[in-house]
């Protein structure tokens, strides 16, 4: 499999193309896409299977790990639409769209988000909604549904996954949605991870395995964790996921 950074059109991680106007293929669409996950092989896997800009009309200009190269390379290529993982280093996904607010809101150019994300979890989705995202969908998704995503949001269009919908309305549109948790808030997106799989009864070096860091990098974020929320061990932490269905 070739790697995309090595090929003329597409940035490779904290890495910027310089625009280019190009009328693509599919039927004349183009959009320039900006990928933004902090597993290299994933971006590689998107680039093979979206980025034939002949086949598909998409065209990947650029390419980032965490959320300073995000918004370092968002802001040099101006893409029209940039998929962005809800975990991030960082920060997480919220952190880039924060910072790209002035991006999102050019009348003229506007930078449009969809989140790109193996968490279906609620309140993944609806930060990153809140954020300013125009939709959310899973790393299950086809190929050719993904780039037919990509094209409605780049037309304004709102895009979900079917199931992640529910949340939405339920957060945006219910006259009795619960307010936004100020604790749950305090914590980042990874952070919130670590606290459900915790939550969830798994040990450290499982938890590090599955998310691909060290147990020491697991233990530094259940201790950050506890202190945020005030709480003394993982059992407590784990009865204060549940009461918020968390879990």
């Amino acid at each position: 499999m070739s790697d995309p950074t090595e090929q003329n059109k597409t940035a490779g991680a904290g890495e910027a193309a310089a625009p280019e106007q190009s009328t693509g293929g599919a039927g004349g669409r183009h959009v320039r896409v900006v990928l933004v996950d902090d597993h290299r092989m994933f971006r590689t896997g998107v680039q093979a299977e979206i980025g034939q800009t002949e086949q598909t009309g998409v065209e990947v200009v650029g390419e980032a790990a965490d959320v300073d190269q995000a918004v370092t390379v968002i802001t040099a290529t101006r893409p029209e639409v940039v998929l962005l993982d809800v975990h991030l280093p960082g920060g997480g996904g919220v952190e880039v769209l924060r910072r790209c607010a002035p991006l999102m809101a050019d009348a003229e150019q506007p930078v449009r988000f969809l989140a790109l994300s193996v968490s279906d979890a609620a309140e993944d989705v609806i930060g990153v909604i809140r954020g300013g995202a125009r939709g959310y969908v899973t790393k299950t998704i086809t190929g050719s549904d993904l780039v037919a995503s990509v094209f409605r949001v780049q037309e304004g269009d709102a895009v979900f996954s079917p199931r992640l919908a529910g949340f939405v309305l339920d957060a945006f549109a219910s006259t009795d949605a619960p307010p936004v948790d100020e604790d749950l808030d305090r914590l980042t997106q990874r952070e919130r991870e670590v606290l459900r799989l915790i939550a969830r009864g798994y040990a450290y070096k499982e938890i590090a395995k599955q998310l691909f860091i060290s147990v020491k990098t697991v233990e530094s974020h259940v201790s950050a964790v506890l202190r945020k929320l005030q709480l003394s061990n993982r059992h407590e932490l784990t009865r204060w996921a549940t009461a918020r269905r968390l879990v």
